[in-house]
């Protein structure tokens, strides 16, 4: 079934009901098109020397191996999942979409985290490797400063045995299961 209108303004309760079950289950399909998603990354070096999905999943490991729980260990995997579409706004596309599923908190952290990444490199391409300095005194920015230095940074490591994007499916399917911040949070549960 689909609805029948023409213009938005025309639609009835009856065509929001098709579309909001409709919804449910594409919602419910969003773990899957994510893992699909971190697929592309595979084999995508773009001159670093590991492909951004082993970059992701040793982020993801060191996180995960340092104890920091389920939410922090997914945002840890899906930190770059932007570089594809998002490639000169990668933190932004990456926040946006775990924003409605993770906390304020981590939200921040993700949205950031390319400036404070940019503190080990920025001075080699002629940026200013300072730039975090302007979010100093916030509320998350020893937590964005932590992440880079216990895991972002460190996750380049070629000679390390490739991991499996296996290892982190179940913990994926369970940040996504249901928003905790969503104007449509209502219509799909």
């Amino acid at each position: 079934m689909r609805a029948t209108f023409k213009a938005m303004d025309q639609s009835t309760q009856q065509d929001w009901a098709i579309i909001a079950k409709e919804q449910q289950a594409f919602v419910a399909g969003l773990p899957d098109r994510i893992l699909d998603h971190m697929r592309l990354l595979s084999g995508d070096f773009g001159g670093f020397p590991v492909d951004r999905l082993q970059h992701s999943l040793q982020t993801a490991e060191l996180a995960a191996e340092a104890g920091e729980d389920q939410e922090y260990v997914v945002c840890a995997l899906l930190h770059d999942i932007g570089d594809t579409l998002g490639s000169t706004n990668h933190a932004d596309v990456g926040a946006a979409i775990l924003q409605p599923f993770v906390s304020e908190a981590n939200h921040w952290m993700l949205k950031h985290h390319a400036i404070f990444q940019g503190y080990n490199f920025f001075h080699h391409v002629g940026l200013d490797r300072d730039m975090r300095e302007q979010f100093r005194g916030t509320e998350h920015f020893d937590r964005t400063e932590a992440f880079i230095a216990r895991y972002d940074n460190p996750a380049f490591d070629s000679e390390k045995p490739a991991l499996s994007l296996d290892l982190f499916e179940d913990s994926v399917r369970a940040v996504f299961k249901e928003p905790k911040h969503s104007m449509y949070r209502e219509i799909l549960a």
